[in-house]
């Protein structure tokens, strides 16, 4: 909700002696004795009474309907009471009245930034910083610019940098904006200046968790492990539930060899937010390595209930029927994964492999081809060509891939090098 936001938008609207594109008849000293329906409408507003600002509002609009200003103070009194859709139909109307009126401009855009709308917000948000407030003001004008920089923030870090730029000639630079500036130089992939804004923020706010979990998060990126672990650490004393630093502090026990307290950490959090589908995605793939197949199926059957077709929730539910000896099951769910996602290696991978677990040696040379459109070879992959060659009885083609099982297996898969060795002696008498 952009509430607060906009009441400094308003003062600036109600700060003008006329409403912007009205005239208004008879003697002016007459008026100013008599308020107008909008100025005690006004008045109301600034007294949060927003039932009768709303009704004098209406009445005044009923006389003016293409007056911009009392347009745009309708829309903020829905806005001001959580009626999204009802402020926007409104700002939209003070616009079509005069589309260089700043006030509604900022305020649409806002209220689309809030609502995820990031095109319709840029589209309001630059008009507005191409306008004046009514009267002239630098904070209101810095606000537009702020508010673009963070609509621009992922999409595009250079225009949201020069946005940033333009707000800083105009007010001071606040804790705000220097975490705006860490988040975009992240975006931009430019980690040295991220990590000194970062640190600059920390130096003035050591309790940030924003900054805190977005400078763990680059330092995690680099895998920094040992330099993110005290960061994260020293925050999480001060927030001991906060799901970003939670997440962090799992995936750094994770880069240090500790499983374990990993999934511990991914336990709690996923106790804290049961409904965040990333932080159960976390845990499922933790308790899949750790080998609590169980566990981690009834996660990620959870996840699949919401998005049945998503391809890599498909993957990982078959690999553990593939570990459960579930080779049937296993193919119905590569096969799925594979029509959701046509290049999804894992799950031709997956195809291949339960194919040769059910004797289908024509199907699985198939899944075996079809991988290959997308990925290189592998020891794995190698051998699954040759044993599908081998009980197919096109023994030049099983021992060619036996061979080239062997040379790049390089030790590593014992058991199935002796096989190999021990199959090309018969194939090759």
């Amino acid at each position: 909700m952009v509430f607060c936001a906009l009441s400094t938008v308003l003062c600036f609207a109600q700060s003008s002696q006329l409403p912007p594109g009205t005239s208004v008849p008879g003697d002016v000293a007459q008026q100013q004795a008599q308020p107008t329906a909008l100025q005690q409408a006004e008045s109301s507003i600034e007294a949060k009474n927003y039932a009768a600002a709303t009704t004098q509002l209406n009445t005044w609009l009923s006389a003016h309907p293409a007056d911009a200003r009392a347009l745009f103070d309708r829309g903020y009194v829905a806005d001001a009471q959580g009626q999204s859709a009802v402020a926007a139909s409104w700002y939209r109307k003070a616009i079509a009245a005069d589309p260089k009126q700043f006030e509604s401009r900022l305020a649409l855009g806002l209220l689309l930034a809030g609502q995820g709308d990031a095109v319709g917000a840029r589209t309001q948000l630059y008009a507005a910083t191409n306008l004046q407030p009514n009267p002239p003001n630098p904070a209101a004008k810095a606000q537009a610019w702020r508010a673009l920089a963070q609509v621009l923030r992922n999409s595009d870090p250079i225009g949201a940098r020069d946005a940033l730029v333009e707000a800083l000639k105009l007010t001071p630079e606040t804790p705000s904006d220097t975490l705006l500036a860490a988040q975009i130089a992240d975006a931009a992939g430019d980690s040295d200046l991220a990590e000194q804004e970062y640190r600059k923020l920390l130096q003035e706010q050591p309790d940030s968790p924003e900054a805190t979990a977005g400078l763990a998060h680059l330092l995690l990126q680099e895998k920094r492990y040992a330099d993110a672990q005290p960061l994260v650490a020293a925050a999480l004393a001060q927030h001991p539930n906060d799901p970003a630093l939670n997440a962090e502090m799992a995936v750094i026990l994770n880069g240090e060899g500790k499983p374990a307290d990993a999934l511990a950490v991914l336990q709690k959090l996923h106790t804290l937010e049961p409904a965040n589908r990333d932080v159960t995605g976390m845990l499922a793939d933790a308790e899949f390595q750790s080998g609590d197949l169980d566990a981690a199926d009834t996660l990620y059957q959870q996840l699949l209930a919401a998005t049945p077709n998503d391809p890599d929730l498909l993957d990982s539910h078959g690999q553990i029927l593939i570990r459960q000896q579930h080779f049937a099951d296993a193919l119905a769910v590569f096969q799925k994964a594979a029509a959701a996602r046509p290049d999804d290696v894992d799950a031709w991978s997956g195809i291949a492999f339960a194919d040769s677990k059910l004797a289908r040696w024509t199907d699985e040379l198939h899944a075996l081809s079809m991988r290959s459109k997308f990925a290189p070879e592998n020891p794995s992959t190698l051998f699954l060509w040759a044993t599908a060659y081998d009980n197919l009885h096109q023994n030049k083609a099983a021992a060619d891939y036996y061979h080239r099982f062997l040379a790049a297996a390089q030790g590593k898969f014992p058991d199935q090098e002796w096989q190999a060795r021990h199959r090309l002696i018969a194939l090759e008498k």
